[in-house]
């Protein structure tokens, strides 16, 4: 083999930093997704950075490095969540949009999704109601995140206004509240935390969505 071919079949070697850029970022998506899942099993804080190196095939150096603290991971974990619950949010509202023709096809399945949805983030939404007393940080994440679910669910129902009985603003609102509160309420979505309610989840969501339906074309 000539010396011109076997220098072809080295490694090249180069001065971009994007597989070093690429590695960093594959470290940082474990390191994000070792602390939710811990987060989301124990429904608490209560783990160790060496959890996180185990779990998430990482070193305690590269998580200091990254975040400086656990207090700082948590953070993170917490916005990037909430981040990721508008997205399902997102991706909930225009699958619905697009099949439904009117109130009957979007109320119930829209309960149904949004209460899975909550309920499959409900330990950290727990731990972000906790810590937003005290860090202003979270506290904007969890606004900004009830905003959009608010506004997405308002532009959505306001298709279907000339269906509604009564002041259609007024009820646009009220019944957003009304499914909101009752899943919070049966997943135990408080700063207090504690265990969900023992409820007959799907019984739940389809009678709620019997209610917030029959509340809509009710002149109340």
């Amino acid at each position: 083999m000539s010396d011109q071919a076997e220098v072809a079949k080295r490694p090249r070697k180069t001065t971009s930093r994007t597989p070093q850029q690429s590695r960093s970022k594959a470290a940082l998506e474990r390191m994000l997704a070792a602390a939710r899942a811990l987060m989301l099993e124990r429904g608490s804080e209560e783990f160790t950075l060496m959890d996180v190196e185990k779990l998430g095939n990482v070193s305690i150096g590269s998580i200091y490095l990254r975040f400086n603290s656990k207090e700082n991971l948590v953070r993170a974990v917490i916005t990037d969540a909430l981040a990721q619950i508008e997205a399902a949010e997102d991706l909930l509202m225009n699958q619905l949009m697009s099949k439904a023709t009117n109130l009957g096809e979007f109320i119930p399945p829209y309960t149904d999704g949004f209460a899975e949805i909550l309920k499959g983030n409900a330990p950290i939404l727990r731990l972000s109601m906790q810590k937003a007393a005290n860090d202003p940080l979270i506290a904007e994440s969890g606004q900004s995140a009830a905003q959009h679910s608010v506004m997405r669910w308002t532009q959505a129902i306001t298709n279907f206004s000339d269906e509604i009985v009564g002041q259609a603003d007024m009820k646009i609102f009220a019944a957003y509240q009304i499914i909101y509160s009752v899943l919070a309420r049966g997943l135990n979505l408080s700063p207090n935390g504690g265990a969900e309610q023992h409820y007959q989840w799907d019984m739940l969501k389809r009678e709620l969505g019997k209610m917030v339906l029959a509340y809509l074309h009710t002149d109340n």
